[in-house]
């Protein structure tokens, strides 16, 4: 009876001892799941953690610094095309400017040689030429005028022989202007003899009968004086006409030019 109650005692601590093993099993099993799926929790967040934001690949890259870097670099080769252009164009109106101030002064050097040999020639000829006989009639009273009298005295004079001419014809003087009228045909007077007209009042008489050798002397040194003041004068006026009308020209081309613009 003892024994029997002894192997039940035994029976029931080996079933409780299975059970017991087997739910220590299960609750590791358990354990372990739950290890596991928190470590893999904890690596999952790790792995967001380090995750990188994706790239763009370099096909699809636009930099636009590179962008703006080369359109400042195409505007600055297009300025510096312009300026150069422009230096250039520059140069060239120098240059051109430098060779007409030389032919300018070569011309003017040539005329000046032309005239100092035109005078040598022209003082030489009135040195050589003969002096009329009625010079030597001179008196002292013209010799004592100055050039500006002696003109008036010499014109007053001959108007005075005009007018005792004009009396002395009469009428006959008046008929004798409209037949001379009549034979021209009643033409109007032309340029050339409009300017012989004025060159002929302007010109001035020499008025040298009456002059002796030194007067002479003097009178073509004045007039050699004064042709070489109207020459110079000459040269000076058609040299300012040639500059003002190169002036001109630059300006129109530099108008032209900026209305293109």
């Amino acid at each position: 009876m003892h024994f029997s109650f002894f192997f039940f005692d035994i029976y029931f601590v080996i079933i409780s001892l299975s059970l017991f093993q087997v739910n220590i099993t299960s609750i590791c099993k358990h354990v372990d799941i739950f290890h596991y799926k928190q470590d893999d929790i904890k690596h999952n967040k790790s792995k967001q953690k380090t995750k990188q934001v994706p790239k763009i690949p370099d096909g699809d890259k636009v930099d636009f610094d590179d962008i703006q870097k080369k359109r400042q670099n195409k505007d600055l080769v297009e300025l510096q095309a312009l300026i150069d252009a422009h230096f250039e164009h520059r140069k060239k109106e120098e240059e051109e400017l430098i060779a007409l101030k030389e032919r300018i002064e070569k011309r003017r050097a040539e005329r000046a040689e032309q005239n100092r040999i035109r005078s040598e020639k022209e003082k030489e000829r009135l040195h050589h030429r003969p002096l009329p006989a009625f010079c030597q009639h001179g008196t002292d009273n013209y010799n004592t005028l100055t050039l500006e009298e002696a003109d008036a005295k010499k014109k007053a004079d001959e108007d005075a022989k005009k007018k005792s001419a004009l009396s002395s014809m009469g009428s006959n003087y008046s008929s004798h202007l409209q037949k001379a009228d009549s034979k021209r045909g009643g033409k109007k007077e032309t340029e050339r003899e409009k300017k012989k007209k004025i060159l002929a009042g302007r010109r001035k008489a020499l008025n040298i009968d009456h002059l002796n050798e030194e007067k002479l002397k003097e009178k073509a040194k004045e007039l050699h004086e004064w042709m070489q003041t109207l020459e110079s004068e000459k040269f000076d006026h058609i040299e300012r006409l040639k500059r003002q009308k190169y002036e001109v020209t630059t300006l129109r081309k530099r108008v032209e030019e900026l209305s293109k613009l």
